[in-house]
């Protein structure tokens, strides 16, 4: 077993993004190299910079912009857009409403998912049904953010590819039945500073949000460039953090990405602390697989365990559901 790792690693995935969708990309020396980077950030951390995305710096920055002006707003003004189980659990919660392992986290959020119609999964995706709701102000959020998501969407399937090949499968083998129509999550979260503390209203803690492992297959963090919070667990118990890398994002491994490569790859524990005294803006994306799939190991991956099955499958829509309507006060 690799040494419990002390930094998070940063690749540039320029040459993965280069020929993503070339015949003969697994062929390519600068591809092979970034998917031997891939493998060993999957195996030894979980999470990783990412620098050569191609999405325009001025839009990431407009983004966490856009979200500071919307939770610099009154109180009153953000619950009408508020979170519900009629909303499908979409829409705004206040610091406190969501919860982890019991404890009340010391956020707010916006939270996003890809459209469900009536009817679109069956009984499966009833919870979920609806359509975001976004804010009227600031102008144009709505816009913005849907760029953004189509944006992290493309990033997120050639990273996919790259850990495709990496678990030494063809290099669509994570897409088809599994992740071919991906599901997808954006949470605008905003974390009040130390400041904020004696507000006889917020919690009575200082973890923005409490250890956890993200529920997927991969997750983009696009967060404030001044303020450190975010924290990953080593092997060895220890928090190690990862601070704002201008021009990069934090990337992650979730739980069915752990399903699928049968254990070779483990989602890592994380959490926030916001130390700082300003407030401070995260943008998580989440590239799920289909809302429907069936999530189990891949046949590669348990050749490369013994042709042992490590893990249950897990249809992915039916683990989402048993997460959102535990994770808020409502």
């Amino acid at each position: 077993m690799a040494a419990p790792f002390k930094s998070i690693p940063l690749i540039d995935v320029s040459p993965l993004l280069d020929k993503w969708d070339h015949p003969n990309m697994s062929q390519d020396q600068g591809v092979v190299e970034v998917v031997r980077q891939l493998d060993q950030a999957c195996k030894e951390t979980g999470f990783f910079y990412v620098k050569g995305h191609g999405i325009p710096d001025s839009l990431v920055k407009k983004v966490r912009h856009m979200s500071h002006i919307f939770f610099d707003q009154p109180h009153d003004t953000k619950l009408k857009i508020k979170l519900s189980p009629e909303t499908g659990y979409r829409g705004y919660q206040w610091v406190g409403q969501n919860i982890t392992k019991g404890v009340p986290d010391m956020h707010e959020a916006i939270d996003c998912y890809k459209e469900v119609r009536d009817g679109m999964y069956g009984d499966l995706g009833e919870v979920m049904q609806g359509s975001n709701k976004w804010p009227s102000n600031p102008p144009d959020f709505a816009i913005l953010m849907e760029e953004y998501i189509n944006f992290c969407t493309a990033l997120s399937r050639k990273i996919i590819r790259g850990i495709a090949l990496a678990l030494g499968g063809s290099v669509d083998e994570i897409e088809g039945e599994k992740a071919g129509d991906p599901f997808w999550v954006l949470r605008i979260i905003g974390y009040p500073g130390r400041s904020c503390s004696s507000d006889s209203n917020l919690p009575e803690n200082d973890i923005g949000c409490g250890a956890h492992t993200d529920y997927g297959l991969l997750t983009l963090v696009n967060q404030d460039e001044d303020i450190t919070a975010l924290q990953v667990r080593n092997r060895s118990g220890e928090w190690i953090s990862a601070p704002p890398i201008p021009g990069t994002f934090v990337c992650n491994i979730g739980d069915m990405l752990q399903i699928l490569s049968n254990g070779l790859y483990e989602s890592t524990l994380h959490r926030v602390i916001n130390n700082a005294p300003k407030y401070r803006v995260s943008v998580a994306y989440f590239y799920e697989p289909n809302f429907d799939a069936l999530i189990e190991p891949l046949e590669v991956c348990k050749q490369k365990t013994g042709g042992l099955k490590n893990f249950e499958g897990a249809v992915y829509g039916k683990h989402l559901v048993s997460k959102v309507t535990t994770n808020f006060v409502v």
